[in-house]
């Protein structure tokens, strides 16, 4: 997981299919860096000494295990053209279309301000002109939403959302992932896709957003609206499974899926700030798992001041449904031949044995 250490504004306008708005931009994550100081400070009102350490040892527990051993290097404020807008009735091939050609031109603009970094991760990501974007911004840390499969298609659709440091930066493995979920499902159930849904603005490693769920309320409100489009462009009747690793896993758990989504899978979780799966405003089935080499199985579940998420997902008191995991540790449940790939591809073909257990 990781956190960012700033905070961007902008409008969000919606325009014809495929036009540019120089001026237009969108809302970044709202979340609101707090200090160590500020969460000691919140603790401070009303409790003895011991109180103060007591909270502020767990504190700095919860956040030396959340942070992950590699984290990304800072995006920086790196220059962009303003995304491609788009009406609400555009097709997937006219984003694909508009977003492939913003993506070019961001990388013509990185390689122009001396960020040859950037401008080459961005032409890794639009390489081969097949990449299939239904939201692209690169400006920043940067957004992107990648369709793997036809989704038009498709009546078996995954929706990933990542942890924290997941950045255009940081992209690719982000994508291998995606990539390897795509591959495990079309060899049982060609008619499936993956979404990859970098849609919000990830905590950084090194801030402690990536301790409070501010983030995760901001994404929510951006995922939300979006899983609804998503059933409306996908085959009659697809079945639609919301996939979230790490602090990803908080920002599902504060989604309102409605009917839009069959299935939830939370794995690699720190948590979700809920008590049990029921209180989660969703409909869908909620299943959660964790391998044995997971360092986040070490995070103190514990949640005071809006710092932690409290209850272990995995904990048979949350009521998820547990799948297997195997032995893979945080970064690998996507990884090809893993016991959690094989268990997360079956969640979202609905081919789950009655071996799983149900805690619900």
């Amino acid at each position: 997981m990781a956190t960012g250490t700033g905070t961007q504004a902008g409008t969000r306008t919606q325009a014809g299919a495929g036009t540019r708005a120089g001026t237009t931009g969108r809302t970044r994550g709202s979340g609101t860096t707090l200090s160590t100081g500020t969460a000691l400070s919140t603790s401070r009102a009303g409790s003895g000494g011991g109180g103060r350490l007591r909270r502020g040892l767990l504190a700095a527990l919860v956040a030396a295990a959340v942070v992950v051993p590699v984290s990304a290097a800072a995006s920086p404020n790196v220059p962009a053209p303003a995304p491609a807008t788009f009406s609400e009735d555009a097709t997937p091939r006219s984003r694909y279309a508009a977003n492939s050609a913003n993506l070019a031109e961001a990388a013509r603009t990185a390689e122009d301000a001396d960020r040859p970094g950037r401008a080459a991760r961005l032409r890794a990501m639009g390489s081969g002109g097949a990449a299939q974007f239904l939201t692209f911004d690169g400006r920043g840390r940067g957004r992107a939403v990648e369709v793997f499969g036809e989704v038009e298609s498709a009546d078996r659709v995954a929706v990933l959302v990542p942890g924290s440091d997941t950045t255009l930066d940081t992209y690719e493995r982000f994508r291998a992932g995606a990539v390897s979920l795509q591959q495990r499902l079309q060899a049982e159930h060609p008619r499936s896709a993956v979404v990859a849904w970098l849609g919000y603005d990830t905590p950084g490693t090194v801030s402690t957003t990536v301790l409070s769920a501010d983030r995760a309320d901001a994404a929510a409100a951006e995922l939300a609206p979006f899983l609804d489009r998503l059933r409306e462009m996908s085959g009659p009747g697809a079945r639609l499974s919301l996939l979230c690793h790490s602090y990803g896993s908080v920002v599902c758990a504060r989604t309102a899926t409605g009917s839009a989504v069959s299935d939830m899978a939370l794995f690699g979780s720190p948590g979700t700030g809920a008590g049990s799966a029921r209180e989660l405003p969703t409909g869908a089935r909620v299943w959660a798992g964790r391998g044995s080499g997971d360092w986040i199985g070490n995070v103190p579940h514990v949640r005071f001041g809006g710092i932690g998420f409290g209850t272990d997902p995995v904990d048979p008191a949350f009521g998820a449904r547990a799948f297997t995991a195997g032995a893979v540790g945080h970064s690998d449940y996507l990884k090809p031949g893993t016991e959690s790939l094989d268990s997360l591809a079956a969640i979202v073909l609905g081919t789950t044995t009655a071996s799983e257990a149900d805690h619900g």
